[in-house]
């Protein structure tokens, strides 16, 4: 099995936000990759990763990283693969320093940017990507969406069963 998705983070602190892109991934059954390298502390790898991602089969990459998250921008200067960014809330600034460094890319190396910690939307995301050209995937993706739907209508119809004193 090649993996078409790659999830990289900039240190394996960021797996317990990481791993929700990894367990949708998962769900979807498609086929993926993991990998913690660091824009400021490994550049090298960082670059050959990126150069390297399109021959190995990568269709997507999402890359997580905090305070200054670098990563999916260095990425991004790398290939020519979509990236999204995840930003990974730090101690200091709650993750909007991370926002505005994924968010801020300069012309022609945009980068994806979802909510702080939001790497199950980013998953989501390069799934809607990827359906674009698998009409299986679409349909697979499709019934994800109905699921949480019915989610939702049975949370509601369990919540007109919830009593309280004035509740009408």
């Amino acid at each position: 099995m090649t993996p078409i998705v790659s999830i990289i983070m900039g240190s394996t602190s960021d797996l317990p936000v990481m791993e929700k892109a990894a367990q949708f991934l998962d769900e979807m059954q498609i086929p993926f990759e993991m990998n913690a390298l660091s824009a400021h502390r490994t550049p090298d790898a960082v670059e050959a990763f990126a150069k390297g991602a399109k021959e190995r089969g990568i269709k997507v990459i999402i890359a997580g990283a905090g305070m200054a998250a670098a990563l999916p921008g260095v990425i991004a200067a790398s290939t020519t693969l979509p990236v999204i960014g995840v930003p990974i809330k730090g101690s200091v600034l709650d993750g909007m320093d991370a926002v505005f460094s994924i968010m801020q890319m300069p012309p022609g190396i945009p980068v994806a940017t979802v909510a702080i910690n939001g790497a199950l939307n980013a998953a989501i995301l390069a799934v809607e990507m990827m359906a674009l050209a698998d009409e299986a995937l679409a349909e697979k993706f499709a019934d994800y969406k109905k699921g949480l739907c019915k989610k939702i209508e049975k949370a509601n119809a369990e919540l007109k069963e919830v009593k309280y004193k004035f509740k009408c």
